[in-house]
């Protein structure tokens, strides 16, 4: 079974963002950058069908500029077998994303598709469901725990209500939560193996696939200033401020 895993590069979760002077984005200029969490997550998932024997080749991909080698370097490290960068500078939305990868899927047919449920810059959680629509394929999204059983892969879903449990037939698309499993730490040997694996780049233009996007930003702000929390001694002066100054009873 062929595995294809999408990563993305983000800035680094213990990073404080800051907005631009002139509100156009985020500033990235000398900011630590690393693989999304929840792409790290997929990554070990499709690690761990290789050790269980159940996958045979893993390919890690993803979409941004040059500089997001890195990231799939270190998931070339933590185990996958080879990597694809489909290499753009553009500022893609959710749907060029699943335009992008819907055409790499074409190209590498995977019989399972891996990628985390949503990335901590956009937040958007919308890649993997658009990639479902766009090739037709089943889908287990928020997924807690998978296995692969013959021709079907069950997935644990994490919904409202507790627990929901779908058979996929494959080849499937999975996104993952965060109670699937905890990523492992690349070794010192794994990092200089994954220095000779094979990286492929390739651009949207190679892939027949136009990234032209109908939404634009328009301005990013950061978020308002909250003012610091106080502690008060007693019920009844907490019922004397949230009654005179906070006005909500």
């Amino acid at each position: 079974m062929k595995v294809l895993v999408a990563v993305k590069r983000v800035v680094d979760y213990n990073v404080k963002v800051r907005v631009k002077a002139d509100n156009s984005g985020v500033d990235l200029a000398n900011v630590k950058m690393s693989m999304n969490p929840f792409c790290e997550i997929a990554v070990e998932e499709a690690v761990r069908l290789k050790e269980k024997g159940v996958a045979t080749e893993i390919v890690v991909v993803s979409i941004g500029p040059n500089t997001a080698q890195e990231q799939l370097r270190t998931a070339l490290a933590l185990g996958a077998d080879r990597a694809i960068l489909v290499e753009s500078n553009e500022e893609l939305n959710s749907l060029a994303v699943a335009k992008l990868l819907k055409a790499v899927v074409d190209k590498e047919q995977p019989q399972l598709v891996v990628m985390g449920k949503q990335a901590i810059d956009s937040d958007n959680n919308q890649t993997g469901q658009m990639l479902g629509a766009l090739t037709g394929m089943p889908q287990g999204t928020f997924a807690s725990k998978v296995e692969v059983a013959g021709d079907k892969v069950n997935v644990t879903r994490e919904i409202d209500g507790g627990l929901q449990t779908v058979a996929l037939s494959l080849p499937a698309i999975v996104t993952t939560d965060l109670r699937l499993n905890e990523p492992r730490y690349a070794s010192l040997p794994n990092i200089m193996k994954a220095k000779k694996k094979p990286l492929d780049v390739v651009t949207p233009d190679a892939l027949g696939v136009s990234t032209a996007s109908s939404v634009k930003t328009l301005k990013v702000e950061a978020p308002a200033a909250r003012s610091a929390g106080i502690k008060v001694k007693s019920v009844a002066e907490l019922v004397e401020k949230l009654k005179n100054e906070a006005k909500v009873i």
